[in-house]
């Protein structure tokens, strides 16, 4: 099974040079994108680092700012087509478990999968592998109206929904989030968990619960 996972990062390049450290330790194979805003003051450095990596399966996009959730909605669809799945990571987490991105995979079963944050557990999704038939079914990764909350809800939700998700305990793929202690708080932070944000994200979550949900699931279940 052909994977990529999608990583938008503001403000970290640092993130993302662990991350590629990781991929490395856990003998990953799965391809990765790291999406980057062209007005980001740390540009030159996120380029460094993919100086000297494997072009054809690390990939820098570069691109105007749309903030996290409309850039892991652009970059989803246009590589759905190209993969079996599609994966969400934060520029926040850190894969420990080695080949956690074959087990995820293996476990896929046409839905979504995902690992131990370390966190948040079973409970949410932080970073999720989600197969590309959804992706292309429903025209997105996660709703649009979510700009950057709530969309582990969101792919908890579908993937009950459609009877299709699997929890890896045992895949380590750890939030190194600033609530939990692991990492300082940073304007990146600050900016995704504004009250705007809270308030806007939230109410958009709850009618999308309400109304178009349902109607996901069934499309999903009727193609399945």
């Amino acid at each position: 099974m052909r994977t990529v996972w999608i990583c938008p990062s503001r403000h970290r390049p640092a993130n993302i040079a662990r991350l590629l450290n990781a991929w490395d330790d856990t003998r990953a194979q799965a391809d990765l994108v790291v999406a980057v805003d062209d007005d980001d003051e740390y540009l030159n450095d996120y380029r460094e680092l993919f100086t000297d990596v494997d072009p054809s399966q690390f990939i820098l996009s570069v691109g105007p700012r749309t903030k996290l959730g409309p850039t892991l909605n652009r970059l989803a669809i246009e590589y759905a087509p190209h993969y079996d799945a599609v994966g969400f990571l934060g520029d926040d987490h850190v894969p420990r478990t080695p080949r956690w991105d074959q087990h995820l995979a293996d476990a896929l079963d046409g839905g979504l999968a995902y690992g131990n944050d370390l966190f948040q557990g079973e409970r949410l999704a932080t970073a999720v592998l989600q197969s590309s038939r959804i992706i292309t079914t429903l025209g997105q990764f996660h709703p649009p109206q979510l700009v950057h909350l709530y969309l582990d809800d969101y792919w908890v939700a579908l993937g009950q929904g459609i009877g299709r998700l699997t929890y890896l305990p045992d895949v380590i793929l750890e939030h190194v989030h600033f609530t939990n202690g692991k990492s300082a708080s940073d304007q990146t932070y600050a900016e995704a968990n504004s009250s705007e944000n809270q308030r806007n994200d939230q109410a958009a979550w709850q009618d999308y619960r309400a109304t178009q949900l349902p109607r996901d699931i069934a499309a999903l279940t009727a193609t399945a």
